[in-house]
């Protein structure tokens, strides 16, 4: 559901690929592992058909999506492949920089003449390859960054350049900030909390929070009495937290994907500040991110594409993380849930085969206009929700579309909380709630 848009990105791991204790006590950021990890297959081109995977493979959501592609791929080859040619994976380590991404998508595209390029984390990763990319033609779905820029300097600014790009999910930022409004409409009817502050990473995936979440909140009658942008290089919330007690509000909104907000969270415990941590926080959807904070983690919230496995979004969410579990289980450093980025990439790959079989034709450079025609005309169900995408005169064009209800309330934009006893459940919306919210034990 989320995105990690900073221009580099610092992150340690532990274990089965999450936040090292080391990273989580004492880092302000996410950044990058020296080491890559290869696709299973090389080469392409020569018969087969070849998926190109970016991502930030030293990280969880880019480990998480690097396995679902190489799952997808695993069943898909089981059941014939696609149009009847085997399919492979050629992973490729952005480091989330966007000077290596530029390298490292045009070794895919010329070196191992993918057939289609998936993935991405940065929105600034994600922007600077769009020209280059768009100038091969090679159809490319965008699977973690949610910046509406990424459409809009693209897709939305010369179509016929940049038909060749899709995203396929999470929801942008745009419309996960008016989903926040309809998870403030929960918290208030639930808890009767009516007083918000705002607080972000200071990058490009925050700006339409930045630009919309306050006078969302305020529109639907609520007060927002405190806004802030802070540092991705934040190391001391105490002059954070002293500021909030002071504003004395309801909930925090945070949305962090570069901060880790451990030391947040840890004197949000040790203080019994009189609020609820809310909005989204990257390192929290980490599967370990629980025992890592020691416990600090209990009663905050953060959205993300198949809430983690808790529900059933779809009729495919649980069977796909039963799979992905066991794809992993011997694997030391794969994550043991797929991330939220895991989730849309294992989507994007079923529904780009789903494409070209409706094409007849996976050769982008003679047949793109028939790909492009069978991916608009998709209204497919995945892992993390139903994906259809905006046509060239649709608001995004080429952008996965936003769910609603009958009520027109922002629908596929789960949120989990992490639970007194260690795990998780869904609190919003309602149609896959698996509990209610539960504010801090010293609010009750």
């Amino acid at each position: 559901m989320v995105n990690n848009d900073n221009k580099t990105s610092n992150s340690g791991k532990d274990g089965k690929g999450g936040v090292s204790r080391r990273t989580f006590l004492g880092a302000a950021g996410t950044g990058a592992v020296a080491t890559t990890f290869a696709g299973c297959l090389s080469g392409g081109g020569e018969g087969g058909f070849t998926i190109g995977l970016l991502g930030p493979l030293g990280i969880t959501q880019g480990l998480g999506s690097d396995r679902s592609a190489k799952l997808a791929v695993e069943e898909i080859n089981e059941d014939g492949g696609i149009r009847d040619e085997d399919v492979e994976v050629v992973s490729a380590d952005t480091r989330a920089d966007p000077s290596t991404a530029q390298d490292e998508a045009s070794r895919l595209i010329n070196q191992e003449n993918v057939d289609v390029l998936i993935g991405t984390f940065s929105s600034e990763v994600s922007l600077n390859i769009m020209d280059m990319i768009a100038e091969n033609d090679v159809p490319y779905i965008v699977t973690g960054s949610a910046s509406p820029q990424i459409i809009e300097n693209s897709v939305g600014s010369d179509y016929e350049a940049n038909k060749n790009i899709f995203r396929s999910g999470p929801i942008n930022s745009f419309f996960q900030a008016e989903a926040m409004g309809g998870y403030a409409d929960y918290l208030s009817d639930h808890h009767g909390w009516n007083t918000f502050a705002y607080l972000a990473d200071d990058a490009a995936w925050t700006d339409p929070f930045t630009n919309n979440l306050p006078g969302e909140l305020e529109s639907r009658g609520y007060d927002v009495v405190y806004e802030e942008e802070l540092s991705t290089e934040i190391d001391d919330f105490t002059p954070v937290m002293n500021t909030l007690e002071d504003e004395d509000p309801d909930a925090v909104f945070r949305f962090f994907a570069h901060i880790i907000g451990g030391q947040m969270l840890g004197e949000w415990h040790q203080r019994q500040l009189e609020f609820g941590i809310e909005g989204i926080h990257v390192a929290s959807m980490t599967p370990d991110f629980y025992e890592l904070s020691e416990g600090a983690a209990t009663y905050e919230t953060t959205s993300q594409s198949g809430a983690a496995g808790t529900t059933d979004i779809t009729e495919k969410t649980l069977d796909f993380v039963d799979r992905y579990q066991s794809f992993v289980e011997d694997d030391e450093d794969a994550p043991q849930l797929p991330m939220y980025m895991g989730f849309n990439t294992y989507d994007a790959v079923y529904l780009y085969r789903e494409a070209v079989e409706e094409a007849g034709t996976a050769d982008y450079e003679n047949g793109l206009d028939d790909i492009v025609d069978a991916m608009l005309g998709l209204d497919y169900t995945g892992t993390a929700g139903h994906i259809s995408f905006y046509d060239e005169n649709g608001e995004y064009p080429h952008d996965v579309q936003e769910e609603r209800d009958d009520d027109g309330v922002i629908s596929n934009f789960p949120i989990t909380q992490w639970r007194p006893e260690g795990g998780l459940e869904c609190v919003y919306p309602s149609q896959h709630r698996t509990a209610d919210h539960i504010a801090p034990n010293w609010m009750n």
